[in-house]
């Protein structure tokens, strides 16, 4: 099993969620992030100030997918979040030796 972490730009998570829908996940999970990569930071203006956000919005989508469909899925990411700008995110692929569900109900 592999978990995948997708570190993207928020404007394309409802894109890279559409396009995720049809492949084959054992879960997945949404966060709001912030961060910075080699773009350091960004200007912003609050009234007549500009000021420097040290950091970026971005969203993390963290979802485990079987070996087999790993390289699918990643390629399906790669494909839907790639704009050629800098700033586009990173996207991290763990071995996950094990993976156990809550069982529901208690004993």
């Amino acid at each position: 099993m592999k978990q995948i972490i997708a570190v993207v730009r928020p404007y394309l998570v409802e894109e890279l969620l559409q396009a995720l829908r049809l492949s084959p996940l054992e879960a997945l999970s949404v966060t709001e992030v912030k961060g910075f990569g080699r773009q350091k930071s960004y200007l912003d203006s609050y009234g007549a100030t500009e000021f420097s956000q040290a950091f970026l919005p971005k969203i993390e989508v963290s979802l485990f997918v079987d070996d087999l469909r790993a390289e699918e899925v990643l390629r399906t990411i790669l494909d839907t979040c790639r704009t050629g700008r800098m700033g586009d995110g990173k996207v991290l692929v763990l071995d996950v030796p094990e993976m156990i569900s809550i069982p529901e109900g208690r004993d």
